[in-house]
């Protein structure tokens, strides 16, 4: 299957096989279907939460796509589908990674007409307003760069919530959220509830209340929905732990219990057996500037048997990984627990998690359930094995990597040594470590994100170049380890800075993580000359000369980042991550952007989902699930605008 759908703007739409569905049984398939379904059902709550003016934008664009009657190859019409689709991939009007306003794109004027020259009979128009008001107010949004500037800001000098464009507060600042939470903090012991997780928080009469998301509450008709999926799929399900994880999944979404989203995820952390496997709910907090708030998102997989024998070894020597981790030894687990790692090929992409997907997870994110019960964590082989394939011939690696050892170590070990690292930092990484009794995490604040990403890498990248990796059988030589420091601060240091608009200052917590290290290592590690920048032909890359004593300056950054987790230091949080990994080296910046525009390349990558088909006799009983590849980025984006679109425009 050639993996590449299409290119616009800085995006490029690639397509993922499912290998193995075929072959599995009708109660797995079936299983797999219902819990996809479920899935596609939150599309909407993500593009809500994201900005409020998301749905009543998208519904627009997609009414003038349909029955605009003006001339459709014009110039303009071009540049406005460019837009829409650029809409379609970032749930909103924020781009996905930067979380910058996207520009228009094509003249406002032009709107008017594309406005004029449609079908609006079956549109309906959100109570209290003409239409000519409202489009008036869409208009504003679309072009107007002063309003709905950035969905996430994290500038340390402005109030985070009130210059953030997203949907998580209405009419609160900073300073009250983070009082209205801390107040509810302390009182919750040991085994806090994440308060705020599945919440608006908004000010009523002058009063903090939250508008929590949940069946007969905000969001109730998605929700209602997703809620029936799951109720089919529970009965489907492996084993008994698997319905009890569902059935406590679903009693949260009807009641907004935040213990029962504990006591779900404390079953799925348990639920080992089964093949199939899922995430759906209001999860990771990089939406929000305080870490606070969940993005609803959800995926479907299945175990990737053989692969997963690689993790497996890992999970099973996660103890030996803590003991020897270069970390204080108060900061270490004396037992690590529950650690369980595997392969999996996904089925389905959906919420926070699509057309963008992150290549591993690890859950749950609440630190005392991964201390008492564990963490599950996941490499995702089939979009791994995507990106490498739409790779091999884009040109980046002749273009960036300093040597031809370099690219024949690529080459050769590159794919692996990415899943390893994905492996490590998502199975033991993110699972290390313990917190000082007492520190509460959020006391780093929209540091946090950054920060724990940075520590789960450098575990990754201390351990890949250990003896036990070879001894494990992991890798078989030390090149493998080589192959992945290179891409790493290859990445960290110059490639990744083609994802950024010249001028522009490192936004996305993923980024900043990479450059911290990168910058950090490189800076530590001059007397030794460990790290450089060498010139050649009028162009910049990176050089390892020592790749042991890079070694070394990762493990002594771990056990600082791990010192400021445990002891929830946000002043050293604030100051590593404001010095290494936020600003841009303009030069640099700018000679990668030139030559990087050489390739025509996208910068950014996302997914088309496969279409999943139930077929039943005609008494209604299910015989099959068929799966096809062959629908377009354009008609799947309609398509699920269509049949998942289960929210008013305003929320």
């Amino acid at each position: 299957m050639d993996v590449f759908a299409e290119k616009f703007a800085d995006l490029k739409i690639l397509r993922y096989d499912v290998p193995g569905f075929e072959n599995l049984d009708l109660r797995k398939k079936l299983y797999i279907y219902y819990l996809s379904q479920a899935a596609l059902c939150g599309r909407d709550i993500l593009w809500d939460q994201n900005n409020r003016y998301n749905l009543s934008i998208r519904s627009v664009l997609e009414t003038i796509w349909k029955t605009y009657k003006g001339n459709r190859e014009s110039e303009e019409f071009k540049l406005f589908v460019i837009y829409l689709k650029r809409v379609w991939f970032s749930n909103g009007i924020h781009h996905h990674y930067s979380t910058g306003k996207l520009p228009g794109g094509f003249p406002e004027t032009y709107f008017d007409e594309l406005v004029l020259l449609s079908d609006w009979s079956d549109f309906t128009i959100p109570s209290g307003k003409s239409f000519e008001m409202f489009i008036s107010e869409i208009r504003n949004v679309i072009f107007n760069p002063e309003i709905e500037i950035k969905r996430v800001n994290l500038e340390p000098d402005k109030d985070l919530i009130e210059s953030s464009s997203n949907n998580y507060y209405q009419d609160v600042s900073q300073d009250e959220a983070e009082i209205f939470y801390a107040h509810l903090k302390t009182s919750a012991g040991k085994e806090p509830t994440s308060f705020g997780l599945n919440s608006t928080l908004l000010k009523e009469n002058g009063k903090l209340t939250e508008k929590v998301w949940k069946l007969d509450g905000k969001y109730g008709k998605a929700i209602e929905q997703i809620i029936f999926w799951l109720t089919k799929a529970k009965d489907f399900a492996e084993n008994e732990l698997q319905k009890k994880t569902i059935h406590h999944l679903v009693e949260y979404y009807k009641t907004g219990d935040l213990a029962l989203f504990d006591q779900y995820s404390i079953d799925w952390v348990k639920e080992q057996e089964g093949e199939v496997d899922f995430v759906n709910g209001f999860i990771e907090m990089y939406g929000d500037p305080l870490g606070i708030k969940g993005s609803w998102e959800s995926i479907v997989n299945f175990k990737d048997r053989e692969a997963t024998k690689r993790a497996t070894i890992l999970s099973e020597n996660a103890q030996w990984f803590e003991d020897h981790s270069p970390v204080a030894s108060e900061f270490k687990k004396a037992e690590v627990k529950g650690v369980s790692a595997k392969v999996i090929n996904v089925a389905i992409l959906a919420g926070d998690c699509y057309p963008a997907t992150p290549i591993g997870i690890n859950l749950p994110n609440s630190e005392w359930i991964r201390e008492r019960y564990g963490s599950k964590s996941v490499t995702i082989e089939n979009i791994t094995q995507a990106y490498f394939l739409d790779s091999v011939n884009s040109g980046m690696l002749e273009e960036f990597a300093g040597s031809t050892e370099e690219i024949e170590r690529a080459k050769t070990y590159g794919y692996l040594a990415g899943n390893l690292h994905t492996d490590l930092h998502e199975c033991l990484g993110h699972g290390s470590g313990k917190v000082r009794e007492g520190v509460n995490t959020d006391n780093l604040k929209n540091y946090y994100s950054t920060i724990e990403e940075t520590r789960a890498d450098l575990f990754a990248l201390f351990f890949i170049m250990d003896v036990q990796m070879i001894k494990l059988g992991l890798v078989p030589c030390f090149d493998a380890a080589k192959a992945g420091y290179d891409s790493y601060l290859r990445n960290g240091l110059i490639t990744q800075l083609t994802r950024i608009e010249s001028g522009q200052n490192i936004e996305e917590s993923h980024m900043r993580n990479r450059q911290l290290i990168s910058r950090w290592v490189y800076e530590a590690g001059k007397a030794k000359n460990v790290v450089e920048f060498v010139r050649s032909d009028e162009k910049t890359f990176v050089r390892i000369n020592d790749y042991q004593e890079l070694r070394n300056l990762f493990g002594q950054l771990l056990k600082e980042i791990q010192r400021i987790k445990s002891e929830g230091d946000f002043e050293a949080a604030k100051s590593l991550v404001e010095k290494f990994g936020v600003k841009v080296d303009s030069t640099l910046h700018n000679e990668v952007l030139t030559r990087f525009k050489k390739l025509d390349l996208a910068p950014y990558a996302g997914f088309l989902n496969p279409v999943y088909e139930l077929k039943t006799w005609p008494c209604g009983t299910p015989i099959d699930v068929l799966i096809r590849y062959d629908e377009d980025y354009t008609s799947q984006m309609l398509r699920y605008s269509r049949d998942f679109g289960f929210l008013p425009l305003v929320n």
